[in-house]
């Protein structure tokens, strides 16, 4: 089993989502080609009996994953996103040990609704489309940064700021 593994090239802890989101982590962060990328390594408490990739983790990691990327690849403020909507498609397992990541496109931002979709892969092969519908909600309240997240910065005052917004937050 490789859960032990380092994430992948580039990717440095994160803590995205509340708390519900810790206990099914650990997530990772980086930016690549002007996108947030967040991952996680499947480990056992993650699995389903098949030994993949529960798709109740799949599904959370999707939600996060899409509506996550809207606060980073969007000049929104950075807020609480209850999901409106969110429709997945299952490619293929992911399975124990396999490096899981994905990435959105933001398609819409109204005043009060984000459009996002999002293609999750497991060691490189695809194995989620999901695509989400965000209502636009209060403020998230800030509570703390991970040290090493700089380095993960690409250059430029943009992402910069886009990612000085990434350490942990809760949303309430």
């Amino acid at each position: 089993m490789r859960d032990a593994e380092p994430p992948a090239s580039g990717f440095e802890r994160v803590e995205l989502g509340g708390a519900f989101a810790t206990a099914n982590g650990p997530l990772y962060a980086r930016w690549h080609d002007e996108h947030l990328q967040i991952g996680f390594r499947v480990g056992p408490a993650h699995v389903n009996p098949g030994q993949n990739c529960h798709g109740g983790m799949l599904c959370t990691f999707a939600d996060i994953l899409i509506s996550t990327a809207a606060q980073y690849q969007t000049d929104i403020p950075r807020q609480f996103l209850p999901t409106i909507s969110l429709q997945v498609d299952f490619l293929a397992g992911a399975p124990l040990g396999s490096w899981v990541q994905g990435q959105a496109d933001i398609l819409r931002v109204t005043r009060n609704l984000v459009f996002s979709q999002g293609l999750i892969e497991a060691d490189g092969e695809a194995v989620m489309r999901a695509s989400g519908v965000f209502r636009r909600g209060h403020a998230a309240a800030r509570i703390g940064g991970r040290p090493g997240i700089a380095a993960a910065r690409p250059a430029g005052a943009d992402h910069a700021r886009r990612m000085s917004r990434l350490p942990r937050f809760s949303p309430r």
